[in-house]
């Protein structure tokens, strides 16, 4: 089960999780949260200008710890510090109203931040751009290990997450297996909302055939071989995208996402947890819609239903059975209506596993673990885009 330093405070509990999952270190965490624990008494939107300013404190100190280490020539030392000062500021910025002005200077220091880790350290991880419409949305690629040509998947954000925190939890977890990852920012999330402007779309195919058509001008890529992922909404961008673009040649929803539309209806009834603060106010943000009538309009489309008949290639849904916020249901809707992938599981991971919780935030290692030797052994079998 998750663990949850904020006893009635299913926002907050999540966001502590996540950030385990990316590295982060218990000790400092239960500092950090001891200052504000009782505003986590108030409600998931009170104090959160709390939480950012002791989290960014415990961020600020590794980041100077991070350049001490670096000037004296300890560049793996010091990676290890910006790696967890990067996770810390991922965590603090997300907490946040889109309307906080100091959030844009933290998201700005953590991109720096993850970007001295890459530097200092030699990690494998290259930042590149894939060229969208007229602009183009930028991604971390991480190099699977071995000779010539890898497979590789691209791994799309859910509603908040960002493509640092995809690295964090990653890290070489599918390089070691001979695969490669395009982990992107693509439009609603990270720095192609951010600073780009560029809002989510309902056809997700559109900006994932663009990060096919990149990764198909990069000789170190077998283009026969992409797979696409994502986590949490990525359970519907995901499928969404591998139903249309035929390039791909399998597919991971790492949480079912079946009916997002269906599900924001039930959540106006207060009927699950959510997965940030002033979430009526993000999730417009994300979808570029001025105020909650022309999002309740617009919500209904985005939905599976009826399209996942079109994924003709391997499919893997994952699922905890202790889901807050989406319905064990939706994923079993998923099933269901994939009728014609050719190799389809649904892998429901419990308490006896662990990976219960949403996108498995209280355990990511074993659904982890479980989605990248699914990938290997499909990508080994000859699992390619027809």
């Amino acid at each position: 089960m998750m663990y949850e330093p904020f006893p009635g405070n299913y926002v907050w509990n999540l966001s502590v999780n996540i950030c385990l999952g990316m590295g982060g270190v218990m000790g400092e965490i239960d500092a950090a949260n001891a200052k504000v624990r009782r505003a986590a008494q108030e409600g998931e939107d009170h104090g959160t200008e709390a939480f950012f300013a002791a989290w960014g404190e415990m961020a600020d100190r590794l980041y100077i710890q991070g350049e001490r280490a670096e000037a004296a020539g300890h560049g793996l030392s010091a990676a290890e510090k910006y790696c967890r000062a990067t996770a810390y500021y991922i965590t603090a910025e997300r907490m946040q109203s889109r309307s906080y002005t100091p959030r844009k200077a933290m998201y700005a220091t953590m991109l720096e931040t993850m970007s001295r880790a890459i530097a200092a350290g030699g990690l494998n991880c290259e930042r590149v751009e894939i060229p969208y419409q007229r602009s183009s949305y930028p991604a971390l690629f991480v190099r699977g290990h071995g000779e010539g040509p890898r497979p590789c998947m691209v791994f799309c954000n859910g509603l908040d997450s960002v493509k640092e925190m995809i690295f964090l939890v990653v890290r070489d977890t599918l390089a070691r297996r001979g695969i490669s990852c395009l982990m992107v920012d693509q439009p609603g999330v990270g720095e192609a909302l951010r600073l780009r402007g560029l809002n989510a779309v309902v056809e997700s195919e559109r900006w994932a055939s663009a990060a096919v058509d990149y990764l198909e001008t990069r000789t170190d890529v077998d283009s026969a071989r992409i797979g696409m992922m994502g986590w949490s909404l990525g359970g519907y961008y995901a499928p969404r995208a591998a139903a249309y673009e035929k390039r791909f040649a399998l597919c991971v929803a790492w949480g079912a996402n079946h009916n997002w539309g269906e599900l924001q209806q039930r959540r106006l009834a207060r009927e699950g947890d959510l997965p940030v603060p002033h979430y009526w106010d993000h999730v417009m943000w994300v979808w570029g819609q001025s105020d909650l009538d022309s999002f309740k309009a617009f919500v209904p489309r985005v939905t599976l239903v009826g399209h996942l008949q079109n994924i003709k290639v391997p499919f893997l849904i994952t699922h905890g059975a202790n889901d807050r916020q989406i319905p064990l249901a939706y994923a079993e809707r998923s099933r269901a209506e994939a009728v014609n992938s050719p190799d389809l599981e649904l892998k429901i991971f419990t308490e006896a596993e662990g990976g219960v919780e949403h996108v498995s935030a209280d355990n990511m290692e074993p659904v982890l673990s479980y989605i990248a030797d699914w990938i290997a052994d499909r990508f080994a079998a000859g699992a390619k885009s027809r």
